[in-house]
């Protein structure tokens, strides 16, 4: 697999088009205090979020984890992580699942210091001065490759004041262009007693909902330049960019259904925009070949043993 057409280029950019698959209409993502992520464009074009960079991180990570056999998927077994478990060594979750990853309360505000002693050891001497960002990726490859993509705010004053942070090295969003409302409702029904208490439960309840149509397309970022900026190798950083266009392939082929009301589908191949000319996106298949060899060769950085334990109790 050669990335030699990336090794000046600070972004690789890649784009798809969606729809839904089936019918036309689709529900975007909603926040309690606007709804729907509407906007404008300075031309007046109609523009929606449907997802957000937040919820795409979240829906990269899920696609690398196996629930049914509580495992990396298997063309990423060997790539190292934290597994959490109860008092009884009953797995609890890890720093894949997690929101903040390596910043997990469950990891990090545990009874069990073991972890963040080490953590503590390794970083320590970053209290004053500048932070070293190439000390914190040597770590967090040690430990956790995916904060390396997903990026980490380790916000412990006790670990470099608080200041040990990186920002996201692959982001994604979803959004759509000249949208319409397609606006629908229902009723909850209660055929028992019609006019009982709705605030109990009761009764009918009649509903009003928005859906949207318009032409929706996904949007990748891999941020090239940081990745070489950890300065942590060859074979590390072609494993990250491998990672990295795993996880945009893998939620294109199975990760977009977002919401009940939204099941969406690529409507054509993807496009890469940056660079502009001659790099085409490896296949599924291609990156699922390569990278078993990709995290043999990248494994004297990873910690020994690969998957780090820590015992969850509260304080």
């Amino acid at each position: 697999m050669d990335f030699e057409m990336l090794r000046d280029q600070p972004r690789l950019l890649v784009e798809v088009d969606l729809k839904p698959l089936q019918g036309t209409r689709f529900q975007p993502t909603g926040f309690p205090d606007i709804g729907a992520a509407t906007y404008q464009l300075s031309n007046k074009k109609e523009m929606l979020l449907v997802e957000s960079a937040q919820s795409m991180a979240n829906r990269m990570e899920a696609v690398c984890w196996d629930d049914g056999k509580a495992d990396w998927r298997t063309p990423l077994k060997g790539l190292p992580y934290i597994k959490v478990v109860d008092a009884n060594d009953k797995p609890l979750t890890n720093s894949i699942l997690e929101s903040h990853r390596i910043n997990s309360p469950y990891i990090l505000e545990s009874k069990d210091k073991s972890f963040f002693n080490r953590l503590s050891e390794e970083l320590g001497n970053m209290e004053y001065g500048r932070v070293d960002l190439h000390l914190l990726a040597k770590s967090l490859l040690r430990y956790d490759i995916n904060s390396l993509l997903h990026g980490v705010f380790l916000a412990k004053s006790t670990l470099a004041g608080g200041r040990l942070r990186l920002p996201r090295a692959i982001s994604g969003f979803v959004e759509a262009s000249d949208v319409t409302i397609a606006p629908s409702g229902g009723v909850k029904k209660d055929e028992v007693d019609p006019s009982g208490d709705t605030k109990k439960g009761f009764g009918h309840v009649p509903f009003h909902r928005d859906e949207f149509t318009g032409k929706i397309t996904a949007f990748f970022n891999i941020d090239l330049a940081q990745i070489r900026g950890y300065n942590l190798g060859k074979d590390v950083g072609d494993l990250l960019i491998v990672l990295a266009i795993f996880k945009i392939r893998s939620i294109l082929a199975e990760g977009l259904r977002f919401r009940t009301a939204c099941d969406l589908e690529p409507d054509r191949d993807l496009r890469v925009t940056r660079p502009k000319e001659g790099f085409e996106l490896p296949t599924l298949a291609e990156i699922e070949k390569a990278l078993p060899a990709l995290i043999e060769r990248a494994s004297i950085n990873f910690a020994d043993p690969r998957v780090t334990i820590v015992k969850y109790t509260k304080e």
